[in-house]
């Protein structure tokens, strides 16, 4: 908890081996909800590649100490709030034994790490310093050690890692081979149910498969099933990497702050991500359970078997195994469309990140609390590393280093050095400038000019990376730039090449064209920049309609549509360019494109997004001037499309709900285009039309969107809630609904109201993002001129904090951009920091976020 003094940072300058290694853990667990007992036994010898006569140190918290023993003698100390320390003196230098046993309190755990009830059911999170809440322990990634666990109780279902070794009435006991850290480590124990299967490897091993879910849950757990054996036979033709246990477990956990956990063999998940019905489930929600299963099994390898040294490594395992699923879902479904959901996610959070004071690089140097740095610069950023670096060895030489990272790493604890010197072992490259993106924060920004003379274009890039917090001065980084070139009727007279920027600025030359070609740069976004070229409505329109890349066909109309939008809030008496609004209705028309890309195509910019681009054209725009204008855009495009409702009945999906990629595809497009056409009609019939109709959460989702925006969905709320009361996930759909798309007229009162509903189970993660993380995304609504959207999200972080701090912190974040806001709205935001940071007793993850901000005063 906070104190006088700021929390000392961890940093990693100050790295040193663990003093003491653990070789085997056997824990043994008597189940209790408020007065669990665990006895650890750790098998302990000196670590030779450390300093000799250390004393032994334990991470512990909130722990009641019952006994400790070393060989099995007892052995006198005195914990502190951290953990506790054996002098050296009493340490064997040689081989030993600790044992201690302890109790904690599983119902009284309201933060959610460590051992907790999650509405009677007993569940770990381990990740990142959990471990400790558990037992005494060097809690730190690079201790790895075999597992052995009984567990003790009445609860019928009694699970942890790997695999079972016996059971009997009232207990159960597992072992798990493979040495792993403690963050790694799971137990789920309760009334629980499973939907099994197995798997047969490609060496013809059977594998069991179980999800373990809550009775009445087992039938929604196909899509995961499918998605996890999908993954499975992935994971073995792209990478070669095969199961490594008799069964492969997912329990799906209600009460839970990540998304999922990927322990070894014993996945936990939040309940959103395992459990889907038509009913229940929207297109989103598939997708997102296809990615996330695939993700946490990926880890077995990428994660699990070679780990993090410290946690300044966490982007070694996140950012790769987030570039993994991307490649999977990308395989699965469409690349191209894959390709613009991630980027437009990279863009909202992660290019937000690298422009404010929450700032840092993808590896960091330093950090007060770890879990604040589970964020999107170490994920998403992370992601973009690795596909730069395949980007420039290539696919054949990308899978020659995977092959040597596995086999020269499986079963370490390794740091980005170790990661970059396979690929130079590999490829015979030296990666040493490449390094800097693990190094550098901020988002780089790459103007290009361009020259024609004498059958001869050429392009000049320049590099620039602006001062982030800590590290004013930046080096020129390696940027591939996949480039092609396109004649004046939109073929391709020079074919995609990567073009590779080092220095501050570079020139690249193209001889023997017979025409001044148009260029298309950053083709699949192959680098993680902000472009700035020169391009007047002519060349945007050009691109959007003849461009060979659909990542940059797409962008070019995004780049139109902020443009336009921009011109817009300057004047508001500005009108619609005709030239985009065709050019988007010829992408419409265009059958030959996938209609989920279409769906893409037609969807306009962000608010946050048209802030931005306002702010780089010298304005300071107003949230809600910005609304109008999308609006206003919005109703133009709906007006410019000829027969809107033919072609949305023309789009409906016969026969009974697939989540398949096509069929998601229809729906989207028919999605979009119902949002075009409730613009030109006041009464909202047709999205009145569908949420009566719909056989499915897709499209029950998207009337109901629809009706909220536009003020008219009283009703059809109502009649929502009525249906879905007893489904939690679903519920959590119509607190979100309300809470990021009521108008800003009445936004906090709403929000207010809503909170203080009976079924507002705020001390729920999902409950509470799901209404107050939603209203921080309502851009109009949280930011409106009077502050009252700041007053009351302040009012629930102070009020959610000593409850559950990672949660707390993490929304926090939304105070981010406050420099980027006018004066007024700037001086509300300040005092409702500085009265979050106030608060006696705040603690020490919120206190990081919270002051990092404040610091942007400066």
């Amino acid at each position: 908890m906070r104190t006088d003094t700021a929390p000392s940072p961890i940093r990693l300058r100050d790295y040193t081996p663990p003093a003491y290694l653990v070789d085997a853990v056997h824990l043994t667990f008597r189940l209790n909800q408020t007065a669990t007992r665990v006895v650890a036994r750790l098998s302990m010898r000196p670590n030779p590649a450390a300093e000799p006569g250390q004393d032994l140190r334990f991470d512990g918290e909130k722990l009641g100490l019952i006994r400790a023993t070393i060989d099995g003698q007892p052995v006198q100390v005195n914990p502190d709030d951290t953990g506790l320390t054996v002098p050296a003196a009493l340490v064997p230098d040689a081989p030993f034994t600790w044992e201690a046993e302890v109790e904690i309190d599983p119902t009284g755990n309201t933060a959610l790490e460590g051992l907790y009830m999650s509405k009677g059911m007993y569940c770990t999170q381990c990740e990142a310093e959990g471990f400790r809440k558990i037992t005494y322990f060097p809690d730190r990634p690079d201790v790895m050690a075999t597992y052995t666990v009984r567990i003790e109780g009445d609860a019928p279902v009694m699970l942890s890692n790997g695999n079972p070794t016996a059971r009997g009435d009232g207990w159960a006991e597992w072992h798990d081979p493979w040495p792993k850290p403690s963050y790694l480590f799971a137990l789920v124990a309760g009334n629980l149910v499973s939907h099994d299967d197995s798997f047969t490897t490609r060496s013809g091993r059977k594998v069991d498969l179980k999800i373990y879910v809550r009775p009445g849950d087992e039938g929604k757990c196909a899509y995961a099933m499918d998605a996890l054996k999908r993954s499975m036979r992935w994971d073995e033709e792209a990478y070669g990497r095969e199961y490594d246990l008799d069964l492969f477990m997912i329990v799906a956990v209600d009460d839970f702050n990540m998304g999922a956990m990927e322990n070894k063999g014993l996945n936990i998940f939040n309940a959103k991500y395992v459990l889907a019905s038509p009913d229940t489930a929207t297109d989103q929600d598939y997708e997102r359970i296809e990615s996330i299963i695939a993700h946490e099994y990926f880890h077995n390898w990428t994660g699990n078997r070679i780990t993090c040294r410290d946690w300044f490594q966490l982007c070694l395992k996140e950012g790769l195994t987030v570039y993994r699923d991307q490649q999977f879902s990308g395989d699965q479904r469409s690349h191209a469309v894959k390709r613009i959901d991630d980027v437009l996610m990279l863009r909202a959070r992660q290019f937000r990140e690298d422009a404010g004071p929450l700032a840092h690089p993808v590896r960091p140097v330093e950090y007060v609390e770890i879990n604040n740095f589970y964020t999107a610069t170490v994920y998403e950023k992370g992601a973009e590393v690795i596909g730069m670096l395949r980007r420039l060895v290539g696919p054949e030489a990308y899978r020659r280093a995977l092959d040597l990272y596995f086999e020269r790493h499986d079963g370490q604890a390794c740091t980005i050095e170790d990661w970059i010197a396979v690929f130079e072992d590999a490829t015979g490259r030296n990666l040493s400038q490449f390094s800097l993106w693990y190094a550098q924060s901020g988002t780089p920004r790459v103007r290009v000019q361009e020259t024609w003379k004498d059958g001869v274009f050429t392009l000049t890039f320049s590099q620039t990376l602006p001062p982030t917090p800590g590290q004013p001065d930046k080096e020129p980084m390696v940027i591939p730039l996949a480039t092609a070139l396109l004649s004046p009727e939109g073929a391709e007279v020079v074919a995609e090449q990567v073009l590779e920027l080092t220095q501050a600025r570079q020139s690249f030359r193209f001889e023997g064209l017979s025409a001044r070609p148009v260029p298309s740069i950053n083709r699949g976004f192959s680098a993680p920049v902000i472009l700035e070229q020169d391009m007047d409505d002519a060349r945007r329109g050009f691109l959007l309609a003849h461009d060979t890349d659909p990542f940059n066909r797409w962008e070019a109309g995004r780049e139109f549509a902020r443009a336009v939008l921009v011109r817009m809030l300057k004047d508001p008496a500005h009108a619609p360019e005709e030239t985009l609004l065709e050019g988007l209705h010829a992408v419409l028309a265009d059958e030959t494109l996938d209609p989920e890309f279409r769906a893409l195509a037609l969807r306009l910019p962000t608010a946050e997004e048209v802030f931005d681009a306002a702010r780089r054209d010298g304005q300071t725009p107003d949230p809600a001037m910005i609304r109008q204008a999308l609006l206003r855009l919005e109703t133009a495009l709906a007006r410019r499309i000829p027969d809107l409702r033919a072609r949305l009945d023309a789009l409906a999906v016969p026969g009974p709900y697939s989540p398949d990629a096509a069929s998601a595809g229809k729906r989207a497009l028919r999605g979009r285009l119902l949002a075009l056409l409730t613009r030109l009609e006041p009464d909202a019939a047709t999205a009145r039309e569908l949420f009566a109709s719909a056989d499915n959460m897709t499209e029950t989702m998207q009337a109901l969107s629809l009706l909220v925006a536009t003020g008219q969905g009283a009703q059809a709320l109502a009649r929502f809630h009525e249906r879905w009361a007893s489904e939690g996930l679903v519920l959590d759909k119509w607190y979100a609904v309300q809470a990021s798309l009521t108008p800003p007229e009445n936004a906090p009162e709403l929000v207010a109201e809503l909170a203080g509903r009976a079924d507002f189970e705020w001390k729920n993660p999902n409950r509470f993002r799901s209404l107050i993380g939603a209203f921080a995304a309502n851009m109009a609504g949280f930011h409106r001129a009077d502050g009252a959207g700041y007053r009351l999200f302040a009012d629930w972080l102070i009020r959610l904090d000593p409850v559950n701090p990672q949660t707390t912190a993490r929304v926090a974040g939304a105070f981010e951009t406050w420099r980027q806001f006018d004066a007024g709205r700037q001086a509300l935001i300040l005092t409702q920091l500085q009265r979050i940071s106030d608060t006696k007793g705040l603690s020490k993850d919120t206190t990081e976020i919270v002051g990092r901000i404040l610091e942007a005063r400066a």
